[in-house]
């Protein structure tokens, strides 16, 4: 098994073939965008438990729930918009570059590892 040596890449070349222009179509294309499954999924998560949050503290608020618990609802409201706002934000980004709408792409999905 080769390994690679520090400073090494695997980045995969392709063979371009000379004409009597300087500059290729070949170089110009931009390669896929990969796929951030770490990213959406967190994002889902955030998502989901902000909706539950945003939805508990609501019915804290109205008085759908006992009022002893009543300290306990602003925390909840706070903390269900904090995780809502970008959950929804890049579900919203990865559903639209999922659906191919124009101006939209994974790459717009921060990605992190």
């Amino acid at each position: 098994m080769k390994r690679n040596m520090p400073g090494e890449t695997k980045v995969k070349y392709k063979r371009m073939s000379r004409s009597k222009d300087d500059f290729l179509d070949i170089q110009f294309e931009k390669p896929p965008p990969k796929f951030p499954t770490k990213a959406i999924l967190l994002s889902v998560v955030l998502f989901v438990l902000g909706s539950i949050l945003l939805v508990i503290g609501s019915l804290l608020m109205t008085g759908y729930i006992d009022a002893k618990y009543g300290d306990r609802t602003w925390p909840v409201l706070i903390l269900g918009s904090i995780m809502f706002i970008p959950g929804f934000y890049h579900v919203r980004i990865a559903y639209y570059a999922y659906q191919g709408y124009a101006g939209y792409s994974y790459d717009d999905i921060p990605e992190f590892e």
